[in-house]
């Protein structure tokens, strides 16, 4: 059976976006006259494709010569649909026990833990296409297994799939039922994935949340490239994975930040950086989940109350009973060593967020958005998420390099931001920075 993927080339075109402010203003405001409709493909016949997703061969590799032979098919397949199984409930590092290749007109079901995966992993980094969809976690585990820079040949399906429905989240079984009219089971998914042999459903189960992945791809494609959407999708694509892989660089001491608040004081964020650092590198060295040491509730807690003695820490926070009895003495150390820091050796606290009872400015910036979205022909929330929109305020408010936007305002959204939006928020630039507080010259 030929691989149903192999007549269309879409790698081709998109592949072209960087993530340069050159390439993509070349690219800004493009149509469907662009690329796009150069690589249109013929519209996919559905019912065919899932004809032969229903037919598609299926393979066990438990060995690692069976390995080899998957390596060989991927080096020539162009494409390829991937999903993985892992349990991660009670461990710090993952445990992968399943990984789901659909080569087209195969799938193979590898058998993690018998297998050196190692040059599995830099094949797949480089065929022309990698789909997946929700890839989050999948990519985690990927990066964490490979050692391998940021992919640059992610498809994820659930992104695509929010350029043309809005919806940003949109699960698998979905996914299927709205785009193909297929329907599938998906209770198995907190299985115990490492038990063998896996029951008749489990395999059910790993086998379909590949099987259909290509036939969703193609009509996704179809769709995008329709609408003059898919460049876009790509470069999305990309950012994320190189988001996920960035996510995986942060140092210990650097964990923090996802917990600070701008709320604290100096000394108050001295102690959230040191009870983080001390909680990531102790859940690193006992394999546990960092919540099994204490849950993030309980950092808030030990940061407002800062305990003195093991009767605060037991009365005054949640921490649970059985880590308190193993670590609590320890904790305390941190706790005062924080406590004992220089002001200059405080980190400071994040820079406050906009609030203002004065709608002028988030109405003004709501109409640029849903000007821009409609141009393009995607949905606002798509075009521009609220955390970036945070950030932008941040190097508008305190005049700051525009180099020090997010990433995904300096791709194919740079022109319109740069000659569209900032100069929308720079006139309402005084009400932007009393609402963060910002001290001006003229206060």
């Amino acid at each position: 059976m030929s691989d149903p993927l192999s007549n269309i080339n879409t790698q081709s075109d998109s592949s072209s976006y960087t993530n340069s402010a050159d390439s993509m203003q070349e690219q800004q405001g493009k149509t469907a006259t662009s690329t796009n409709d150069a690589a249109l493909p013929a519209e996919p016949d559905i019912d065919a494709l899932l004809d032969v997703a229903d037919e598609v061969a299926i393979t066990w590799v438990r060995e690692q010569r069976q390995l080899d032979e998957v390596i060989d098919a991927l080096e020539t397949c162009g494409r390829v649909a991937l999903d993985t199984e892992f349990i991660k409930r009670d461990t710090y590092y993952p445990r992968l026990a399943l990984v789901q290749l659909n080569i087209g007109d195969h799938i193979y079901l590898l058998d993690a833990p018998k297998l050196q995966l190692e040059e599995l992993w830099q094949v797949l980094s480089e065929v022309d296409i990698a789909i997946w969809h929700a890839c989050g976690e999948d990519l985690s585990i990927f990066y964490l297994l490979s050692g391998c820079p940021p992919l640059t040949n992610i498809f994820d399906t659930q992104i695509a799939l929010s350029y043309l429905t809005g919806q940003l989240q949109m699960g698998y079984q979905q996914a299927l039922a709205e785009q193909l009219d297929m329907h599938i089971d998906k209770e198995h998914s907190q299985s115990d994935w490492l038990q063998r042999p896996l029951t008749e459903e489990q395999e059910q189960y790993a086998i379909d949340d590949v099987r259909y992945l290509p036939a969703l791809y193609l009509s996704i494609e179809y769709a995008l490239k329709s609408q003059g959407l898919y460049d876009y999708v790509w470069a999305d694509c990309q950012l994320y994975a190189d988001e996920l892989y960035q996510a995986q660089q942060v140092a210990d001491d650097a964990m923090y930040h996802t917990m600070a608040d701008y709320r604290y004081t100096s000394q108050q964020m001295a102690i959230l950086k040191s009870v983080s650092t001390w909680r990531e590198e102790l859940a690193r060295a006992t394999n546990q989940p960092r919540t099994f040491i204490i849950k993030k509730q309980a950092v808030r807690e030990i940061i407002t109350e800062q305990p003195k003695s093991m009767r605060e820490l037991a009365h005054k926070t949640t921490m649970h009973r059985s880590m308190l009895r193993l670590y609590g003495e320890e904790l305390l150390k941190v706790i005062k060593d924080a406590k004992a820091l220089a002001p200059v050796e405080q980190p400071k606290p994040p820079l406050p967020p906009y609030r203002s009872k004065n709608k002028a400015l988030a109405k003004a910036v709501q109409a640029a958005v849903d000007k821009q979205a409609e141009k393009l022909g995607m949905p606002s929330t798509v075009l521009m998420r609220k955390k970036w929109l945070h950030q932008l305020y941040e190097v508008v408010a305190y005049d700051k390099d525009l180099s020090e936007m997010p990433k995904g305002l300096q791709g194919w959204r740079f022109e319109w931001v740069t000659q569209t939006l900032i100069p929308v928020i720079e006139t309402h630039k005084a009400e932007l920075q009393q609402g963060m507080g910002v001290k001006t010259r003229d206060a």
